[in-house]
C-alpha cells in the first residue's frame, strides 16, 4: 500500500518573528545615529556611548533568540525588557534637557521591539505585562509627565495589545487549520484503504459467505461468521478508526477473526479518541454511528465509559435475544459526550430493575450507573415493554475524575 499522507503545517506566526527581527536591527541603528548627531546637547556623552553600546551588542548577539518562539525564552523577554527600562531611566543622566522638552530617550524606539517580543511570544496578556513597565519607566524619566507622554505611552500599550491579541487569533486559526488538513488527509487515506480492502478482503469474505450459504451443512456457519466479519471490517475501515494493518483475518476452525491490536487501547495522560475504542463492538447485530472527527476524552474516562457501553451490549446479548440489534450513537457537545446505546429488544419489565438489585445482581446500578457516577457523568435507562431499551450514558468533557477500568461486572436487567 503507499504511504501514509504527511500533512506538513504552516506557521503564520514565523513571518511575525522575522519581522521583529528586522526591526529590532532598524531600531538600534536609529537610535545609534540619533544619538550621534545629537552628542552635542548630551550633559554626559560618556553615558549614551555605554548604554549604546550594550545595546548593539545585545541585539546583535541575541539575534537568534527572536528567531522563532521556542528560542525566545522568558529569561531572555526578562533581559531585554530590563535594557530597554534602564535605557529609559538613564536618559535624564545623560541629557537632562531630553526630559524637559520631551526629547527621545536614548533608546528609542528600540524599546517597542521588546515590547513586540512579549506580545509575539505570549499573546496581549504579556503584552500589557511589557508595555506597563515601560510606561511607568516614561512618566518616571519625564518626572512632569507631559500630554504628549501620556498620549505616546497610552498608544504603545494600546498597539501592543492589539498585536498580542492578532498573534493568538493567527495561532487559533493555525490550529484549526492543521485539523482540518488533517482530517482531509485522513479522509483521503481512509478511502485508499476502503478501495484496496474491497478488492481484496471484503471480496473474499463475501464470496465465502455466498458459497457458505449455497452449500448449506457446517458451511453454512462459516459463512455466516464471514457475513459477520465483512460487515465489521467494512464498519471498521468506513470509520477511519482502525488501520488496514491493524486487522488480520486468522483462518481458526473455519471461522474468520478479526483482531485489533492491544495497542489500540489508550495510554499515558494525552486524550484519547472514544471511537477507537467503540468500533470493534460493531457487527452484524450492532451498528455504530460517530461524529466526523475525533471524540476526545481523558484516556481514564474513555476506558470506563467504554467499559459502560460493553455493559448495556452485555445486557442487549443477555436478555434481548439472539436476534436483536443494538445501536450505538455517539454525540460529542463542547462541554459533554453523550453515547446511546440502544435494542430493539423486548423491554424491560417494570420493577425488573429494583429486582435485580434485591437479588444481588448489579449489573446496571454497577457497571453502567456507577461508572458513570464515578465520571461526574448521568446514566439514563428508558424502557418500553416490547419496544426496547435504550441507554443514554453522558460524561462531562472535565470529569471529576476517573478510576481504573474494573472490568464488566455481572449483567442483569
Amino acid at each position: 500500500m503507499a504511504g501514509r499522507v504527511r500533512v506538513v503545517r504552516m506557521s503564520v506566526e514565523q513571518p511575525l518573528w522575522r519581522a521583529l527581527t528586522a526591526y529590532r536591527i532598524l531600531t538600534m541603528v536609529y537610535a545609534v545615529l540619533l544619538s550621534v548627531f545629537g552628542r552635542a546637547k548630551y550633559d554626559r556623552p560618556w553615558v549614551a556611548v555605554v548604554f549604546l553600546t550594550v545595546m548593539v551588542v545585545w541585539t546583535l548577539a541575541t539575534l537568534p533568540k527572536v528567531a522563532g518562539a521556542t528560542a525566545c525564552t522568558r529569561r531572555f523577554l526578562g533581559a531585554d525588557l530590563a535594557i530597554a527600562l534602564a535605557g529609559i531611566l538613564l536618559t535624564p543622566l545623560a541629557d537632562f534637557e531630553a526630559q524637559q522638552v520631551d526629547g527621545p530617550t536614548l533608546p528609542s524606539i528600540w524599546t517597542a521591539g521588546s515590547v513586540l517580543a512579549f506580545a509575539i511570544k505570549g499573546g496581549w496578556r504579556w503584552a500589557a505585562f511589557a508595555s506597563t513597565f515601560v510606561a511607568v519607566a516614561n512618566i518616571v524619566e519625564r518626572g512632569d509627565p507631559s500630554r504628549d507622554t501620556f498620549h505616546n505611552v497610552l498608544l504603545v500599550w494600546v498597539a501592543s495589545i492589539a498585536i498580542g491579541y492578532v498573534v493568538e487569533v493567527a495561532r487559533a486559526s493555525e490550529r484549526t487549520l492543521a485539523r482540518a488538513l488533517e482530517i482531509e488527509a485522513a479522509t483521503r487515506e481512509r478511502e485508499r484503504l476502503a478501495r484496496d480492502i474491497h478488492d481484496s478482503v471484503l471480496q473474499v469474505l463475501a464470496m465465502v459467505q455466498r458459497r457458505g450459504t449455497a452449500l448449506g451443512g457446517e458451511a453454512a456457519e462459516l459463512g455466516r461468521l464471514a457475513g459477520e466479519q465483512e460487515i465489521a471490517l467494512r464498519s471498521l475501515v468506513s470509520s477511519g478508526l482502525v488501520p488496514a494493518d491493524r486487522v488480520s483475518e486468522d483462518a481458526a476452525e473455519g471461522a474468520v477473526v478479526r483482531r485489533v491490536e492491544a495497542d489500540d487501547e489508550p495510554s499515558g495522560n494525552a486524550p484519547c479518541d472514544l471511537r477507537s475504542l467503540l468500533a470493534p463492538h460493531a457487527g452484524s447485530r450492532t451498528s455504530f454511528a460517530e461524529p466526523g472527527a475525533p471524540v476526545l476524552l481523558a484516556p481514564a474516562a474513555a476506558r470506563e465509559l467504554a467499559a459502560a457501553v460493553g455493559a448495556a451490549l452485555d445486557n442487549v446479548r443477555a436478555h434481548a435475544g439472539e436476534s436483536a440489534q443494538a445501536w450505538i450513537l455517539v454525540e460529542d457537545w463542547p462541554d459533554e459526550v453523550i453515547v446511546t446505546v440502544r435494542d430493539d429488544g423486548p423491554g424491560i419489565p417494570e420493577g425488573r430493575l429494583a429486582q435485580a438489585e434485591g437479588e444481588g445482581r448489579m449489573g446496571v446500578a454497577l457497571s453502567i450507573r456507577g461508572r458513570l457516577r464515578d465520571l461526574g457523568g448521568t446514566a439514563e435507562l428508558i424502557s418500553v415493554p416490547g419496544q426496547g431499551t435504550e441507554v443514554e450514558l453522558r460524561v462531562p468533557k472535565v470529569s471529576k475524575g476517573s478510576k481504573d477500568p474494573r472490568g464488566k461486572a455481572g449483567t442483569a436487567r
